[in-house]
């Protein structure tokens, strides 16, 4: 995606400009109808010939280098001009330096994003979009002028938010893009990192946790104390996240917590509200995973009679949606039954659990064959 003002017309360039360093508002380049720079970039788009025209851009910057708006908005037309011949070294590094002197300037950011993102460097695209999320940000963070009402105030801001809403929807879904084209596990997270600092309330949330979550687990980083603290710190924004309520229980599950297992589980239930005509099957299998926390939980608290409801509940929920989950409810219950000498429910349930692929199969297996033994013994 391009975005240019192109050749600069005195109409076009006596715009509005607020800026403030300190709080990153948006800049929007000003150059005064009727000044030398205006002439010379009248000129400029007089110019028919793209070399001829490249050489001009080069020799405005250098003429009115004490001008900070002047050289931003040549440098970022040569930017553009070397986009658009295929140069794409050539174009970031003088949108750089465009950016350099208007660092605030979304149109800017969002021709630097677009060349990068071109080029394929996940790494500038995305510090160009997560510095467009604190620029698109600052814009309600700004202080009210003096003598400006607070009627006045919220339509000013309103309106800059309403001029800037194409933009910052670019640079936020182009920092999205770049999550999702990133194939480096530890490039991603940088990237995740960034983007979510940049971007606390993106519409693309849940996606990007959930490139967290698989980032951070088991066949990528496998970084258990990040992904906790990544946990931790989605519910801190959000304690009804079911993502992280989720990704919680199982860790506290699997590191022996069973206390805090069932408590982060027990609020996936109480969110995901499986019983609700309007649950949809992505409640339900939250709803199932927690319920086998819960119950895998008990087993581990040799509280093996409380374990079995909850692992029926967990096999009901999730039985034609996820195997895997039900084939680790089934064998939890195979487990209960048989510790409990009902050996005909271990039997039924664990005949059930063999037949599905997965990690559980085996031990499935084993114990049904431990099970039908002691059946036959017990003839």
């Amino acid at each position: 995606m391009k975005r240019c003002i192109g050749p600069l017309l005195a109409i076009l360039l006596v715009i509005a400009f607020s800026i403030s360093q300190a709080q990153a508002q948006v800049e929007r380049i000003v150059i005064a109808a009727g000044t030398d720079e205006d002439h010379a970039l009248q000129a400029i788009t007089n110019e028919q010939d793209n070399s001829k025209k490249l050489a001009m851009y080069e020799d405005f910057v250098q003429k009115f280098s004490s001008n900070p708006q002047a050289v931003a908005y040549g440098n970022w037309q040569i930017a553009q001009a070397y986009q658009g011949s295929g140069d794409l070294p050539k174009s970031l590094e003088y949108g750089d330096k465009a950016l350099a002197g208007s660092p605030h300037n979304l149109d800017i950011l969002v021709s630097q994003a677009s060349t990068a993102m071109q080029a394929k460097n996940n790494a500038k695209a995305m510090d160009y979009a997560a510095k467009g999320g604190e620029v698109c940000h600052s814009i309600a963070k700004q202080a009210k002028p003096e003598g400006t009402s607070d009627e006045d105030f919220a339509r000013k801001v309103s309106d800059e938010k309403n001029a800037t809403q194409n933009n910052c929807e670019f640079l936020e879904t182009s920092g999205f893009n770049v999550i999702t084209a990133e194939t480096d596990p530890k490039s991603r997270m940088t990237e995740i990192e960034k983007f979510s600092a940049a971007y606390p309330d993106s519409q693309f949330g849940d996606k990007v946790s959930n490139y967290a979550v698989y980032t951070l687990g088991p066949g990528q980083l496998n970084d258990q104390a990040r992904l906790v603290a990544f946990g931790e710190k989605m519910l801190s924004n959000d304690p009804n996240s079911m993502l992280a309520l989720l990704l919680l229980a199982g860790y506290y599950g699997d590191s022996g917590n069973s206390a805090k297992a069932i408590s982060y589980a027990q609020k996936v239930i109480e969110v995901a509200k499986p019983d609700a005509p309007d649950a949809d099957k992505s409640h339900k299998l939250s709803a199932g995973a927690a319920h086998n926390t819960i119950g895998w939980a008990y087993l581990k608290q040799e509280k093996t009679t409380a374990a079995i409801p909850e692992l029926k509940a967990a096999a009901a929920l999730v039985k034609g949606q996820d195997d895997q989950q039900y084939a680790r409810a089934l064998y939890g219950l195979g487990f209960a039954y048989g510790k409990l000498n009902k050996l005909t429910e271990a039997r039924e349930v664990l005949t059930e659990a063999v037949k599905i692929q997965g990690p559980m199969q085996s031990m499935s297996q084993d114990l049904l064959t431990k099970v039908n033994a002691a059946r036959a013994k017990g003839k």
